[in-house]
């Protein structure tokens, strides 16, 4: 077994220390999620805190670790003898994000029910984990259908499975640890919601620090076990802290001025539920008995905030996280009671900014537009009668992106065979059993009353004398199942000045913001391809990080002309590209533009061989037509007939649902 890097040897990052040492204290605060780049140690700081942890009574030979103290009376190894039980560490189990289901709950032993014609379960790593740390690295990764199972376990501290003819409950409560980079992708919002902490991590930008950093690790390569017990000590007093903070837990008084600053905090920043009540308060006292004090004073209700809270105001996956400190710190101090002092409520803390630049990632408001334009991009009136610029050959500033709205499905017709998602039909390893079949290749999903069924008319004449059943490889039958899949939702933008009417561009990114919402929900891959000028531009590849996409869209500048041709050729090379990556995901093509084309020899002709590119590769394809005005020349629905797909209005994507336009693609391409 290797030496796991020491705890105490990681170099910064407490706020990461002190989230994992507090679950440690109180494994009712509900568990971490670790966010943040790739490199920031927050895979090796949550593996070394299973050294930590005190060690755990178990009753002798139970595979589901009852307490000897309190055995669980419904264990399917029960019920137990009073008196027989052994120590051991905690145990930090590690679920693999493509984990099966049958390894996460558990499922019918196989072996002996064929063998010797009983029923017996094998347990899974929801029970290895019971009492100790349930660990999922790159857990926004983790497949739909088993963050189901980790939400049921959550919520009721026991594993339910019902299944093959088999029923078992048993108890799996654990501390949910997971780590992730926001760059792949966000978390469910209800799985999200079941982390009791969330702790943001970054690399640090000091020299002094980093130096140190590659000399501890370096001296950890070297010698893990020398190094580690260079650390020894410090290991012993953490571990001693974490003791005495838990015996000293359930003398913590959490007074009702410090109840009232949690659920004001609450309140103000709006967080759904009263799940955040709970962890805060839970968290508070963690904190207190951590610090040796037995009375909750207002700078732990401060701190539990901002551990507690900033996953929780999410809206949506394009909110940046984090708190307005400001705000934190006058909530504190107008609801501060007697039962704790306030906090100083100076103001030195300033929010951190985000992505937009304002307190809170709140973009700042619309500077004037840039860029000198030319004559056709002459202002018109906008909204409210500003004048707005439409259009021409300069690059304009980037326009704000109207609100987005709701859109009905968005599914590709047929029987996939992708990755695991929530969007279109598809043969899945895991989802609802639909049949069976003979094995292709290596048995992966046994049907086991298929099985038996094919087996049974065969035992006589086998010369089956025990209860066990005689089983050849003939006899073996293959699941199938069918689920939904994640699809590729590839983005066509025209961004050229016939789009750079502030108030239509505006229009046209809140609907793609619409579409990146939906994408999210149902974990889809999005790109993002722009055309203006004279060239196309892959302004996001395929990622499943759909808040990077409303990033670059954000930003998107518009100006200049309209080189629709390149824009459909640079998206066909990323369709190719991504075929190649990735044979089984299915894409649909989503191009936003009025039609136009301008630019170089034959615009209109060389934009029409690039569409029907598409039309030949099959792939399914939507045009939402931009064009205004009372005079209009039907360009986008031109293009669409060429692409073999259809043509929709900003107001007809609204309200029409196109998983309905994508069928009518497909039956459009039937007919013809």
């Amino acid at each position: 077994m290797s030496t796991p890097f020491p705890f105490t040897a990681v170099v910064g990052q407490d706020d990461l220390r002190l989230a994992l040492l507090l679950n440690a204290v109180s494994p009712a605060v509900g568990g971490v999620l670790v966010r943040g780049e790739k490199g920031t140690a927050k895979s090796t700081a949550v593996r070394a805190l299973s050294a930590l942890m005190p060690e755990v009574d178990v009753v002798s030979g139970c595979r589901f670790s009852c307490d000897p103290d309190a055995p669980d009376p419904g264990c399917p190894d029960g019920p137990h003898a009073p008196g027989a039980f052994a120590s051991r560490p905690a145990r930090m189990v590690e679920l693999p994000v493509g984990a099966s289901e049958d390894r996460l709950v558990g499922a019918l032993d196989i072996e002996r029910a064929l063998a010797e014609g009983v029923k017996a379960f094998e347990p899974g790593l929801l029970a290895d984990a019971h009492r100790g740390i349930l660990y999922v690295d790159e857990v926004n990764l983790l497949h739909d259908h088993l963050v189901d199972l980790l939400l049921d376990a959550a919520a009721m501290g026991a594993s339910y499975v019902e299944r093959e003819g088999v029923s078992v409950r048993h108890a799996a409560r654990f501390l949910l640890v997971g780590t992730m980079n926001p760059e792949e992708g966000e978390l469910r919002p209800q799985l999200l919601d079941r982390f009791g902490l969330t702790v943001e991590v970054a690399a640090s930008r000091e020299p002094d620090q980093r130096v140190e950093v590659v000399r501890r690790r370096l001296a950890y390569d070297d010698d893990p076990a020398g190094f580690a017990a260079r650390w020894a000590d410090e290991e012993a007093a953490v571990r001693a802290r974490i003791v005495a903070a838990r015996e000293l837990l359930p003398s913590v008084r959490l007074g009702d001025g410090a109840l009232r600053q949690i659920a004001a905090t609450c309140a103000a920043f709006e967080v759904d539920g009263m799940r955040a009540d709970i962890v805060m308060a839970r968290t508070a006292t963690a904190l207190a008995a951590w610090a040796g004090r037995t009375e909750v004073l207002a700078e732990d209700v401060r701190q539990a905030a901002l551990l507690a809270l900033p996953h929780r105001r999410r809206r949506n996956p394009f909110d940046a996280p984090g708190l307005d400190e400001d705000k934190l710190d006058e909530t504190l101090e107008e609801f501060g009671g007697s039962d704790g002092d306030g906090p100083d409520g100076d103001g030195d803390d300033d929010p951190d900014p985000g992505p937009g630049g304002g307190p809170g990632g709140q973009p700042e408001p619309d500077d004037a537009p840039q860029g000198d334009g030319d004559a056709a991009a002459r202002p018109e009136a906008g909204e409210g009668g500003e004048p707005q610029p439409s259009g021409g050959g300069g690059e304009q500033s980037p326009a704000r992106a109207a609100e987005p709205f709701r859109t009905k499905v968005l599914s590709v017709p047929g029987l996939g065979e992708g990755a695991a998602g929530r969007r279109s039909r598809a043969r899945t390893e895991h989802g609802r059993t639909t049949g069976a079949r003979r094995p292709r290749g290596a048995l992966t999903k046994l049907h086991l009353a298929a099985t038996v069924q094919a087996a049974a008319p065969h035992q006589r004449a086998r010369g089956r004398s025990g209860p066990g059943l005689v089983v050849r490889r003939d006899d073996l039958r293959q699941a199938t199942r069918e689920g939904r899949e994640g699809n590729l939702v590839l983005f066509v933008v025209d961004a050229s000045g016939s789009m750079a009417a502030r108030q239509r561009m505006s229009a046209v990114k809140g609907a793609v913001l619409s579409l990146l919402l939906d994408a999210y929900q149902r974990r889809d891959k999005v790109g993002l391809v722009t055309f203006r000028g004279s060239a196309a531009d892959v302004a996001l590849p395929p990622t499943s990080s759909v808040d990077a996409a409303a990033v670059r869209l954000e930003s998107l500048p518009t100006g200049g002309r309209t080189p629709l041709a390149a824009g459909l050729l640079r998206a066909h090379e990323v369709l190719r590209v991504e075929r190649l990556r990735d044979p089984a995901r299915r894409a649909l093509v989503v191009v936003v533009t009025d039609g136009r084309a301008t630019g170089g020899p034959e615009p209109v002709a060389l934009a029409g061989r690039a569409a029907r590119l598409f039309a030949a590769d099959g792939a399914a394809s939507v045009v939402v037509d931009c064009e205004s005005g009372p005079v209009r020349l039907g360009l986008a629905g031109r293009l669409a007939g060429e692409l073999g797909g259809t043509a929709v209005t900003l107001d007809e994507l609204r309200a029409d649902s196109i998983a309905g336009l994508v069928k009518d693609v497909q039956a459009t391409r039937r007919a013809a």
